[in-house]
C-alpha cells in the first residue's frame, strides 16, 4: 500500500512517527525532495516530538550526533545534528563499579552502538555560555551507549534525512554517574581531562575499535558548547532544562548489534567502564 503524504510529496509527521514505532523502513528519503534542506528537516523533527508528548511521552534531554569528524565522509553528514531523548528510550545504570544494563532492540531498525560521554545538567546554561558557564550548569557526568537507528536502508542518506529521522536516536543507555566536582575544578581541567581519555569498545570480549575524547569536537565539552549554541539557533526547539541528559558524539565508529550480543566499553578515567546486553 503506498504510504499517506502530506501535501507537499512527503510523509507526514504522523507517518514518521509511525515508522518509528513499528520499526519499518521509509518507503524513500525525504530528501529526494531538492527542496527538503535541513530547516525543514528540523520543523518535521519538532512535529514528530509534539505528537510524542501529545500521547504522553516526557523529553528527558537530547542527543547530539555526527560530532566525531572522523566518520563524517563514512556517512555522507558534516555537521553535528541533535534530538530529543524520551523517558521511553532512556535507561539510568547508576551501579557501583563496571555498570551494565540491558537494552531490547524490539522496534529499531537496523540498530548501532556508539560509546559517549554523558551529561547531567543541574541548570539551565546562561545565553552564549562560555566553556565555563556550562561546567558551571553540570550536575553529574557519565558514560553511555547510544543505540542509533536508521530507517533508510544501509544508512545511506543526505544530511536532512537523519534529522527529520529524531536524528537517529533508539536508546540511551546511562552509566554510573560521578559529580562533576569530584573530576574537576573548572572548565578548562574537564575539557583536558575528557578530550584525552580513551575507551575500548568491544563485542563479545574481543575488542573491535579504540577512540578518544578529543573525537568529537576536540573534546565532549566542546561539543555541548556546540550544541547548545545549534540548538537556541532552531526555530521552536525548546531550551535545556534541570535535570536534562545529554549525550554528546560517539567516540569511535556506530557498530551494528544483534539480540544476543554483550558490548563493552572500557573508558580510561575520569569516566568508569559500561556494559550492555541486548535482547530481542
Amino acid at each position: 500500500m503506498r504510504e499517506p503524504v502530506d501535501y507537499d510529496g512527503r510523509m507526514t509527521p504522523q507517518n514518521l512517527l509511525d515508522h518509528l514505532d513499528q520499526g519499518r523502513l521509509w518507503p524513500a528519503p525525504l530528501s529526494a525532495d531538492p527542496g527538503f534542506n535541513l530547516d525543514a528537516a528540523y520543523a518535521k523533527q519538532l512535529a514528530v516530538r509534539a505528537l510524542r508528548i501529545a500521547r504522553g511521552e516526557q523529553a528527558r534531554g537530547f542527543k547530539v550526533g555526527f560530532t566525531n569528524r572522523g566518520i563524517w565522509p563514512r556517512y555522507n553528514v558534516f555537521a553535528p545534528i541533535w534530538g530529543t531523548v524520551w523517558n521511553t528510550t532512556l535507561t539510568l545504570s547508576d551501579g557501583e563499579g563496571h555498570a551494565e544494563g540491558q537494552v531490547s532492540l524490539a522496534r529499531t531498525c537496523q540498530p548501532r552502538i556508539e560509546p559517549e560521554t554523558v551529561f547531567g545538567l543541574k541548570a539551565t546554561p546562561p545565553a552564549g555560555a562560555s566553556l565555563q558557564q556550562l561546567f558551571d550548569a553540570i550536575d553529574w557526568i557519565a558514560p553511555g551507549f547510544e543505540i542509533v537507528q536508521s530507517h533508510l536502508p544501509d544508512w545511506k542518506f543526505l544530511p536532512p534525512d537523519p534529522v527529520a529521522d529524531g536524528s537517529l536516536h533508539a536508546h540511551l543507555l546511562v552509566g554510573r554517574h560521578t559529580p562533576i566536582q569530584e573530576l574537576a575544578s573548572d572548565a578548562h581541567a574537564l575539557n583536558t581531562l575528557l578530550a584525552n581519555a580513551q575507551v575500548t569498545l568491544s563485542k563479545n570480549g574481543r575488542a573491535v575499535e579504540q577512540g578518544q575524547g578529543s573525537n568529537v569536537l576536540d573534546g565532549p565539552l566542546h561539543a555541548l558548547k556546540h550544541f547548545v549554541e545549534t540548538l537556541r539557533a532552531c526555530p521552536g526547539a525548546p531550551d535545556l532544562r534541570p535535570g536534562d541528559v545529554v549525550t554528546t558524539g560517539t567516540w569511535t565508529d556506530a557498530w551494528p548489534v544483534l539480540p544476543g550480543e554483550r558490548w563493552s566499553a572500557h573508558f580510561s578515567p575520569p569516566l568508569s567502564s559500561l556494559a550492555v546486553a541486548f535482547t530481542d
